[in-house]
């Protein structure tokens, strides 16, 4: 049992990528008060894409949310798609890459405090590039291949702060004995 009670929920905003919903509730130490939850109409996908040399590639954009440019794996929406379909069309458009080896690592919720948000994490390995692929992400200024070392201390030192790409990195590291 929750402890959690919903007595009326309304559609407080949506668009064609998230809803935003209001709830009526009772807290579990029984005052009243109204949840906002931010549900996503599709699942993301994060690929942790590593090379023969034993880089990860990196993507980065601005973020307008934040206003600032991030270093993140390339990442995406499903649009309904299976998710694997899913990160080998991110991996393509975001970098111009196709993996030979996929490996489904974790699935985990985004900001599960105020949101509804499934995502998958995949690490692909045996990448090649994709003849004449174009990169179709808007918004990317740069695809890097940083090895594994600088990727680990570019999350300690805060040059990577996006919270997703840094649990996707976490679950490769651990799956490719980088930690233990």
């Amino acid at each position: 049992m929750t402890g959690w009670q919903t007595h009326s929920t309304k559609t407080a905003y949506e668009n064609p990528w998230i809803r935003v919903s209001e709830h009526q509730v009772t807290r579990p130490d029984g005052a009243p008060a109204i949840y906002g939850v931010v549900e996503m109409r599709h699942a993301s996908v994060f690929v942790v894409a590593v090379t023969e040399h034993d880089e990860v590639v990196l993507v980065e954009l601005f973020r307008y949310a934040t206003g600032t440019e991030s270093v993140e794996v390339p990442a995406g929406g499903t649009d309904g798609e299976d998710a694997l379909v899913a990160a080998q069309r991110e991996l393509r458009e975001e970098t111009g890459l196709a993996a030979e080896h996929w490996t489904r690592l974790s699935s985990m919720w985004a900001l599960n405090g105020v949101c509804r948000a499934p995502e998958h994490v995949f690490l692909a390995r045996g990448l090649s590039n994709v003849d004449g692929a174009a990169l179709e992400e808007e918004g990317i200024s740069a695809v890097r291949r940083v090895p594994w070392p600088e990727v680990l201390d570019m999350v300690r030192t805060g040059a990577i702060c996006d919270s997703e790409t840094m649990a996707a990195l976490l679950c490769a590291a651990i799956e490719l004995g980088r930690i233990g």
